[in-house]
């Protein structure tokens, strides 16, 4: 991973805290996007103190204008980027009936939108790479792509477009010489993705978490580096990563 050049999104916190700093680790250079500024700060502080390099890029997934911006920056910091990490999402519960408008334009907006407006912002700097060196786009769906569960309908149907969308995206930029990797995760800890659910719901997922045991956001970044450090003419295109008990 030395001299590779990586951006998260959702990099404050969870899943997209654990890529950064063990891909910072290996040896890229991590941009770290998300819009909490202040938690960006510290995560790449405590990533430099380590010995890695590290930006922090506060942005919006959902403004195609902050991305712009954020494009600009880490093109001046690092030059070309040859890693694009797809990770911000939300996952709001309720039944469909139940659940305000407003709930389900926000997951369409970060967890669909926001990838499509972050790879157009930075699909450009990939090609570049995608020339000379190793480059990937990594999108992190979810098992919720191809799974049921009442309460989740928009949040799947996110999800599902996010799947969709990977494989139809490589079968466009393979030639290129980008892979693209669709990675669903299953029940995971250490993540905020269910804190906004009913303090009922929120219990129950606490105790299957504890149950299973859930897998957790450093096992989800040791199976991206892995992803991402195979010869430039290998390419995982589909992953799943779930506890052994889920089924």
């Amino acid at each position: 991973m030395t001299h590779r050049v990586a951006l998260i999104t959702g990099a404050a916190s969870g899943i997209g805290a654990a890529i950064a700093t063990r891909l910072a680790a290996d040896g890229a250079a991590v941009a770290l996007l998300s819009r909490r500024p202040d938690r960006l700060e510290k995560l790449a502080a405590g990533i430099a103190e380590s010995g890695g390099t590290a930006l922090a890029v506060p942005a919006d997934v959902t403004d195609a204008g902050s991305l712009a911006a954020a494009a600009q920056l880490v093109q001046s910091r690092f030059g070309d980027l040859d890693l694009l990490v797809n990770n911000a999402g939300v996952m709001l519960f309720n039944p469909f009936e139940q659940q305000p408008a407003e709930d389900g334009r926000q997951m369409i907006d970060i967890n669909l939108a926001g990838v499509l407006n972050t790879t157009r912002a930075f699909l450009p700097a990939l090609q570049r790479s995608a020339a000379t060196r190793s480059t990937d786009l990594v999108n992190v769906s979810s098992i919720g792509a191809d799974r049921y569960l009442a309460g989740m309908a928009v949040y799947g149907a996110t999800k599902a477009a996010v799947s969709y969308l990977s494989r139809a995206l490589r079968l466009e930029v393979a030639g290129q010489g980008i892979r693209v990797t669709n990675l669903e995760p299953g029940m995971t800890g250490g993540t905020e993705l269910a804190d906004n659910f009913p303090a009922d719901l929120q219990a129950m997922v606490n105790d299957l978490r504890s149950s299973l045991p859930a897998v957790q956001p450093e096992e989800v970044a040791d199976l991206i580096s892995y992803v991402v450090s195979r010869p430039r003419h290998v390419n995982l295109p589909h992953l799943v990563i779930q506890p052994s008990k889920e089924v």
